[in-house]
C-alpha cells in the first residue's frame, strides 16, 4: 500500500504555554477527506499550522509521503494551507494573488493566468478577478484564498474553517471545490465547526480538552 500523503506520529503541540495534545497520531491518504472538529481553543488551527510545517511541534513528527517534514523543508511546497486570516496581498487583484503564487511554483505566465481565472470561476468569483482584495467582502476574500490553494494542485490541502464566512450558496461552492480537489488526489484536512462539512468527509477527528480521539471515526 502506498505511503499516506500526510501522517503525524506521537505529535505533541503547545500554544500559549498550554499543551493542546501530547500523543496525536493519524494519517491521510491521497484522495481522502478528514475533518478536524472541536470547540474553540481545542487546537485545530495550531494542528494545521504544525502539519503545514509553519510551527514546530514540541515532540513527534509530521511526514509527507513517508518523509519527515522537519528534515525536508522543501516538502512544504507540496502543502497548501488556507488560514482564517487568508494571507492575501491587498495591493493585488484577486487574480494576481493567485497568479503570483502559481508563478512562484513554476507555472509559466500564460498558464498561471488561465489557471487563476479557472479557479476563481469555480468559486463564483469570475467577475471579481480584476478587483483589488480590499474591494472584496470577507467571504469573497476567503474564497480567493481557497481558489489560490486549489489552483496549486497540492499533494496535501489544509483548510481552517473554510466555510465560516460563507452564506449557504457559497458554502456549497466552497465544499464542492474542496471535495473536487480531493477527488483529483489531494489529501484534504478541514478544521471546522460545521457538521455539514464533516458529513462530506470520510473521517472525523474530535479534539477536546487536549484529549483527541486520534484514530478518527466515520463521518457517516
Amino acid at each position: 500500500m502506498a505511503e499516506p500523503a500526510l501522517a503525524c506520529h506521537a505529535l505533541h503541540c503547545r500554544a500559549g504555554g498550554r499543551d493542546l495534545f501530547t500523543d496525536l497520531s493519524f494519517q491521510v491518504h491521497a484522495g481522502e477527506r478528514l475533518a478536524l472538529m472541536g470547540p474553540s481553543g481545542s487546537g485545530k488551527t495550531t494542528l494545521l499550522t504544525t502539519l503545514a510545517g509553519l510551527l514546530p511541534p514540541v515532540g513527534g513528527q509530521v511526514l509527507v509521503g513517508g518523509v519527515p517534514l522537519a528534515e525536508n523543508p522543501g516538502l512544504r511546497r507540496e502543502i497548501a494551507l488556507v488560514l482564517q486570516s487568508y494571507g492575501l496581498l491587498t495591493l493585488l487583484t484577486a487574480a494576481e494573488n493567485i497568479e503570483v503564487v502559481l508563478r512562484a511554483a513554476g507555472r509559466d505566465p500564460r498558464q498561471a493566468i488561465a489557471e487563476a481565472a479557472a479557479a476563481l470561476e469555480r468559486l463564483g468569483l469570475g467577475r471579481h478577478a480584476g478587483h483589488l482584495i480590499e474591494e472584496l467582502s470577507g467571504g469573497q476574500q476567503q474564497r480567493v484564498a481557497i481558489a489560490r490553494a486549489i489552483a496549486l494542485r497540492p499533494r496535501v490541502l489544509l483548510a481552517d474553517e473554510p466555510t465560516a464566512e460563507q452564506d449557504a450558496a457559497n458554502r456549497a461552492l466552497v465544499l464542492d471545490a474542496l471535495i473536487a480537489a480531493a477527488d483529483r488526489g489531494a489529501a484534504l484536512v478541514i478544521a471546522t465547526h460545521d457538521p455539514e462539512v464533516a458529513e462530506r468527509c470520510d473521517r472525523v477527528i474530535e479534539l477536546r480538552a487536549a484529549v483527541p480521539r486520534a484514530q478518527g471515526s466515520p463521518a457517516r
